[in-house]
Order: C-alpha cells, then sequence, then structure tokens
C-alpha cells in the first residue's frame, strides 16, 4: 500500500453523496494543484454516448454499477489525478478497496437539507426521480455514510460552505498529511 505522502502526490479520490460538491471541488482542486480532473460519471457518459438516467432505464442499476467499477479501476490507475466518484461508487467492496490503495480519499460531507437543495432541480439523478427525494436520500445515507468513512483519509462538511474555504481546507488537510509522514519517516531513521 503507498504512504499517505506518495498518494497524497498521485492521486486524490471525491467521495461523497449526490451534490456534496465532488465534481465543483474537484475541478478546483486540481486546477490549483495542476493535476488531471475527471469525474466517473461523466466518463461513462463520454464512453457510452448515453446519459446515466437511460443507462439505468436500460440497463438497471446493477448494468451502471459495472461501467461504474470499470471505470473506477481504470481511471484510479493513473498518476496525478483528481478523481470525483459518483455517489454509489462506495458500495462495491472492489471501488472501496481501488481508492484505498491508489489515492487519498477525501469524503466530502453534506446534510440532507443541503443535498434536496442542491439536487431539486436536477433530472440527471435517476434514483431521486421519487415521489419523495428526501426519504431516498435518507435511505441512501443510512446505508453508505458508513462506507464512505471507512474508505476515507479525510471528512469535510460542505454545508453553507464557498467552494473555495473547502479547497482551502484540502490543501491544509493534505500539507499536515505530508508533513506528518515526513516527521514519521525522520524518527523511523
Amino acid at each position: 500500500m503507498l504512504s499517505a505522502q506518495s498518494r497524497a502526490t498521485n492521486n486524490l479520490f471525491l467521495v461523497g453523496p449526490m451534490g456534496s460538491g465532488k465534481t465543483t471541488i474537484g475541478r478546483q482542486l486540481a486546477n490549483i494543484l495542476r493535476l488531471d480532473f475527471n469525474d466517473s460519471d461523466h466518463e461513462i457518459v463520454r464512453r457510452t454516448g448515453a446519459s446515466i438516467p437511460l443507462i439505468f432505464d436500460i440497463e438497471g442499476e446493477e448494468g451502471f454499477r459495472q461501467r461504474e467499477s470499470e471505470v473506477i479501476a481504470e481511471l484510479t490507475q493513473s498518476s496525478g489525478l483528481v478523481l470525483a466518484t459518483g455517489g454509489g461508487a462506495v458500495l462495491r467492496e472492489e471501488n472501496r478497496r481501488h481508492l484505498r490503495e491508489r489515492g487519498v480519499v477525501i469524503y466530502l460531507f453534506a446534510s440532507i437539507e443541503q443535498l434536496l437543495r442542491r439536487t431539486s432541480r436536477d433530472r440527471n439523478r435517476p434514483l431521486l426521480q421519487t415521489s419523495d427525494p428526501r426519504a431516498k436520500l435518507e435511505e441512501l445515507m443510512q446505508l453508505r455514510d458508513p462506507l464512505y468513512r471507512e474508505v476515507a483519509d479525510m471528512i469535510l462538511y460542505t454545508d453553507d460552505r464557498s467552494v473555495r474555504s473547502v479547497v482551502k481546507e484540502i490543501l491544509i488537510r493534505l500539507e499536515e498529511m505530508d508533513s506528518s509522514h515526513k516527521t514519521n519517516t525522520n524518527t523511523v531513521k
């Protein structure tokens, strides 16, 4: 397994529920760090030429999750990447393993209220096309939150925060991880 330092200098993977800011924050972070940026959902759409709702309609959630696993397995092998994952990427053990072993995993946490506000007009979220999106988000968070926490190297709360402030906190915490690793390496000598 890679050390925190080498993982921090190579890849950053953003996990969290839909609407937590993974894509927006990831783009900004990649820009500042001069790393490549990718979004696993956008990559699936690019490769298939089909929207996520259409993939869900034709292949079901299981078909989408298989495509997602293939994309994550491939993209996480890159170096110098910031990757925003889909909200359900952590459901499969193989995805969690790839994320843990191949980069620093950052869990962007947001409250149900915040998620509802951020996703209320977005029709590209098939799991929320229901009569009670709040209940669906609560159900998804109950299942996924422990998995996000299991895989995360750091957890950041994004409620009512600007993209800039979240990115700044990530950079500070990455620097702290790097400093801690250097201190531990020097003490071992």
